[in-house]
């Protein structure tokens, strides 16, 4: 049987941060219909470093703000086929991040598509939130913020 007394609520939609990246806090989906997270990213272009496969890509990371962009790059840890939730299949580069939700810090593979159409720029999937969290989706911001803020912890 699984200890909820040990497991974080959190609603349908957070702030979180994605260390290594120097992106502000971004709103997320928390989907636990999703297996893998994703956040936004366009003029994706692989390359490589000292050997290594790197990715450098560009984000916008606010809603319907496409004024703020910031250009990121990241070791590439896989390419995989990654079905979206409308059946179509693409093959997306997945970089491992660390991810942060008020005081809670682990690493999460994100996959990196262009989510313009979408109304969060990150999605954390159910294998991020596995063992973590007891997600409540009839609340949101349950760490705190709101939905054009997010908590002073994640700001400073």
């Amino acid at each position: 049987m699984v200890n909820h007394n040990s497991k974080h609520p959190i609603g349908w939609r957070e702030w979180v941060i994605v260390d290594g990246l120097g992106l502000p806090p971004i709103k997320a989906k928390i989907d636990t219909g999703a297996r893998t997270s994703a956040l936004h990213a366009f003029e994706v272009r692989g390359f490589t470093r000292h050997g290594q496969k790197w990715v450098r890509f560009r984000v916008h990371p606010r809603q319907g703000d496409q004024q703020l962009q910031v250009t990121c790059e990241a070791r590439v840890v896989d390419r995989r086929k990654v079905t979206d939730s409308g059946g179509h299949t693409s093959l997306r580069y997945v970089i491992l991040c660390p991810l942060r939700m008020q005081g809670h810090t682990w690493p999460v593979e994100l996959t990196l598509t262009n989510r313009d159409s979408m109304r969060f720029r990150v999605l954390v999937g159910r294998t991020a939130l596995k063992g973590r969290f007891l997600v409540d989706p009839g609340r949101s911001f349950v760490l705190g913020g709101g939905k054009d803020a997010p908590p002073e912890q994640l700001t400073s």
